[in-house]
């Protein structure tokens, strides 16, 4: 029966079927072989529907929302100008400018390619035009841009906490930290190659009082992830609500302060985040169905049965189970890997007694990196896309950010205290 399900999955995947199609496909034949009487194709059926009517999986497609607002509305491009003028002339400014603005970008998006997409077509061009070669701009983009599902608001965190069945709010609290340790490791990266290869930054027009009235120019565009998030950190709004806010907030602003938005760019918006959104939610609708047959299987328990009996130390365990997310991010996006393999290492990683909130940021920065890792790596074929250059000059300058993120990963993971600072914080 099990091999039935994956080799039916594995054979959909190859002939290139949708994930969220392959995953109803395999479960269709594998209860009518092995389950007829259990009404399981009937229960995929409701699932597809029933599946996405969730008020905190809601959330999704609104985050998604204020992203595509975000990049039409002139919010993305003010918080890229306050980053690069606090950023100055240091070596590597408009790189590090980069990543800052992909942290606060990130803030508010919640999606990785999003971030590529909508910082790539501003900063890859101003760094060529800085002396910065394009293949390297293409890769610190595309690295500073795994960023992005990690920092609250988090796509990914929103489909683990729903998988698993934990809160939301407290996966945003877990992700802040770690996304701030990422970035400050790609900076340093940054700044590092920079130096050597004499990339300097754009000098400042003048002092901290130009910077500050940078910074007061980009106050309204500042304000917005600041609303999102500490609405919901303080309980105020759930992240569905915040959201909404968010999404608010960019009209208002968009439309009357800045003027960038018109019916023609909001119909855009509306477009490409449900374009987005809606193959995760038929994802999800057909996992919970594929998730129950696993259980019917004892599938988690005959898993974790077998990595205990190779070792008992949960730090092993833990390192395999990453270097197999490592292997399938490479080929699987991230919600997908996260709607398939969240059901069957969280009982794992809870009977070594580990929290599933520290399991699923581990989970979610470690999927990020396959945004970097071909031959699926979104955020290199974006960046590649917007760049124009060849995908192996990317993959070459992009070594050294995807060795500091894999090394960030492992320092998650043997101190667990720097994920769950914030939440153990919060809650003591």
């Amino acid at each position: 029966m099990i091999g039935v399900l994956f080799l039916s999955l594995a054979v959909c995947l190859v002939l290139s079927i949708p994930i969220a199609v392959s995953l109803s496909i395999s479960t269709i034949i594998t209860s009518m072989m092995y389950y007829p009487d259990r009404g399981l194709v009937a229960t995929l059926a409701q699932s597809l529907v029933t599946g996405s009517d969730s008020f905190t999986l809601m959330a999704m497609p609104f985050f998604m929302l204020v992203g595509t607002l975000m990049d039409r509305s002139g919010i993305a491009k003010r918080l890229i100008d306050v980053a690069e003028a606090i950023a100055g002339s240091a070596a590597g400014g408009l790189g590090t400018a980069t990543i800052v603005a992909a942290m606060f970008f990130a803030a508010i998006s919640g999606s990785g390619p999003a971030v590529v997409a909508a910082l790539g077509a501003i900063l890859i061009p101003a760094m060529v035009k800085r002396g910065y070669r394009d293949d390297y701009a293409a890769a610190v983009v595309a690295s500073a841009s795994t960023i992005g599902p990690v920092i609250p608001p988090s796509i990914p965190m929103i489909v683990y906490a729903v998988t698993a069945g934990v809160s939301v709010t407290e996966m945003f609290l877990a992700g802040v930290v770690p996304g701030l340790i990422m970035g400050v490791g790609l900076i340093v990266v940054n700044i590092v190659i920079s130096k050597k290869r004499g990339y300097i930054g754009v000098p400042r027009e003048g002092g901290i009082g130009w910077v500050l009235s940078k910074v007061k120019s980009g106050a309204l565009a500042l304000i917005m992830p600041v609303m999102v998030l500490g609405g919901i950190y303080t309980g105020i709004v759930t992240p569905t609500e915040s959201a909404v806010m968010g999404i608010v907030y960019s009209l208002i602003v968009g439309t009357f302060v800045y003027k960038e938005l018109n019916w023609g760019k909001i119909k855009g918006a509306l477009i490409e985040a449900g374009l987005l959104s809606a193959p995760v939610m038929i994802l999800l609708g057909g996992a919970n169905t594929f998730g129950r047959i696993l259980t019917l299987a004892r599938i988690p328990a005959q898993l974790s049965s077998f990595m205990m009996s190779i070792t008992s130390n949960g730090v092993l365990i833990l390192l395999m189970i990453m270097g197999f997310l490592l292997i399938t991010g490479m080929f699987i996006d991230t919600t997908s890997n996260i709607v398939l393999f969240a059901p069957l290492f969280v009982p794992i990683i809870t009977a070594m007694g580990y929290n599933k909130t520290f399991f699923g940021i581990l989970m979610t920065v470690n999927l990020c990196i396959g945004f970097l890792t071909p031959p699926l790596g979104m955020n290199l074929f974006v960046a590649q896309g917007v760049a124009g250059v060849s995908l192996e000059d990317i993959v070459r300058e992009n070594m050294p950010f995807l060795f500091v993120l894999i090394g960030v990963l492992l320092l998650f993971l043997l101190c667990p205290g720097i994920i769950m600072f914030l939440p153990n914080l919060v809650s003591g």
